[in-house]
């Protein structure tokens, strides 16, 4: 049984340190630090946090209907199994060293460094804008519904499956394993440079040299906007793409089928000549003498 406390305010350092089997109320944090820090199943609902830290090293907890707002800086860190649903989140920095994440219905307005190091995240409809760097060397990760706004997410992070997103994000995932996107729309330049075992399920793929040095790609049943030239330099794959590619340059090996193609460069920079298949499907193919 939770002791409730409601209806009230803390402020300055460590209000409720190491307090367990609490529920809070419309609970508001004032500026300190620690507020609920070291402490286990907590519950919150309709709380606001203005405070630095106020959840640390904790396990199981519980927040629903709450506001982070952007005094609350690095409010989640080095905790487990941690339950965020219909939350607004104006802080950057959230959840570093997290194990067992979950977060529904969740907007992070500064999403900036958030998500570093965390392990068993599950997301159902999560908005990130300003999230730079968000995801950066996690692991275990599923999400549906999500729509991200900043650059190098998903960096050096494994085992990931994204569904139904939208991800404006320059350089995402660099050097990434085992990441599963299906039916979503990726904008940025440099996309999974350096990454391996990229599968790409139904999606839109636009900015400039997409998908070079990736090793294992997989691509089935994406398209590419006009942007997306330079394509797959270096990288060894099995794409197979619907419509138009501008330009696809020294692949290294695999097979490539594609509806048509602008311009394919096989040039003296090329390492494996000839070891990557490349199939131009419709009434557009490029003339031999191009090849």
């Amino acid at each position: 049984m939770k002791r409730l406390i409601s209806d009230t305010f803390f402020e300055g350092e460590r209000p409720l340190y190491v307090t367990d089997d609490i529920r809070l109320e419309n609970v508001r944090f004032y500026p300190g630090e620690s507020a609920v820090k070291e402490s286990n199943n907590v519950e919150a609902y309709k709380c606001e946090f203005m405070c630095k830290y106020p959840f640390w090293n904790n396990e199981n907890t519980l927040l629903e209907e709450c506001r982070f707002t952007v005094y609350s800086r690095a409010a989640i860190w080095y905790s487990k199994n941690i339950r965020m649903i219909n939350t607004l989140v104006e802080a950057p920095k959230m959840f570093r060293e997290i194990d067992g994440l979950y977060l529904e219905n969740v907007k992070l307005t500064n999403a900036g460094e958030c998500c570093w190091n965390c392990r068993n995240l599950r997301l159902r409809n999560v908005e990130a804008k300003c999230g730079d760097y968000i995801f950066m060397n996690s692991e275990n990760i599923e999400i549906d519904g999500f729509n991200l706004q900043g650059n190098y997410s998903f960096q050096d992070a494994k085992n990931v499956v994204i569904r139904n997103a939208r991800l404006d994000s320059k350089d995402a995932f660099w050097k990434s394993e085992n990441i599963t996107v299906y039916d979503s729309s990726i904008d940025g330049e440099y996309l999974g440079w350096h990454s391996k075992n990229l599968r790409l399920v139904n999606c839109r793929i636009s900015g400039t040299q997409p998908l070079c040095y990736a090793k294992g790609l997989v691509m089935e049943n994406c398209t590419m906007t006009p942007d997306a030239d330079l394509c797959f330099e270096y990288s060894t794959l099995h794409a197979e793409i619907k419509g138009r590619v501008t330009s696809i340059k020294n692949p290294d090996t695999g097979y490539i089928s594609v509806g048509s193609a602008g311009e394919i460069i096989i040039d003296g920079n090329c390492r494996n000549p000839g070891a990557c298949t490349i199939e131009v499907t419709d009434e557009n193919r490029v003339p031999p003498d191009e090849l």
